[in-house]
């Protein structure tokens, strides 16, 4: 029963790395993409 319960254990573990290793390779910034810089902003706001 314990052998059962481990395997199902191990097989979410797998598929929820797979999971995010394959939403981590959709999200790639394409390299015509450019940084923006920063506007200097000296206001006191916070």
């Amino acid at each position: 029963m314990w052998i059962v319960l481990f395997i199902v254990a191990l097989l979410f573990v797998l598929g929820g790395a797979l999971i995010l290793l394959r939403s981590a390779n959709i999200a790639k910034i394409p390299k015509n993409v450019k940084a923006q810089p920063y506007e200097q902003d000296n206001s006191e706001d916070w």
